[in-house]
């Protein structure tokens, strides 16, 4: 016996799927703290900083949890460091160690950045520079 299924239930029954099968997204409202979201023209929403300072990823850092910006990078690209006795970051944020001993914030996975020439809240005169950098998002 063979029965027949409408194309509204094959859609709906591919839309089940689509959500079981799809990688778990943060909403810009669900972010842990202290991250915090804006609106950037041209991007979308970014990460950014209790400064309301935008977040970058550099896509040099491949290894999960570790940072290949130190020394002069680090200076030009500040890692973004919890506050002494910060509590512990709700995932997918979390706490690296850097090669000089200090912690980072990453996010799923990839540190945290900031870029010494934005200089208000909402700049992203970071995002693609060098073709490297990138303003980090939900």
């Amino acid at each position: 016996m063979t029965k027949r299924v409408g194309v509204a239930t094959v859609t709906v029954m591919l839309a089940l799927l689509g959500q079981i099968a799809a990688p778990a997204q943060v909403r810009a409202d669900e972010l842990p703290a202290p991250l915090k979201h804006a609106k950037a023209e041209g991007i979308g929403t970014v990460l950014t900083g209790p400064s309301n300072m935008t977040l970058y990823i550099f896509n040099r850092d491949t290894a999960p949890g570790k940072s290949e910006c130190n020394g002069a990078c680090a200076e030009n690209w500040p890692p973004f460091k919890p506050v002494a006795n910060a509590p512990a970051p709700r995932a997918p944020l979390s706490v690296i160690n850097r090669d000089d001993g200090s912690k980072q914030y990453a996010w799923k996975g990839k540190p945290l950045y900031f870029w010494h020439e934005d200089a208000k809240p909402g700049d992203v005169t970071g995002h693609r520079r060098f073709g490297t950098w990138f303003a980090a998002q939900p």
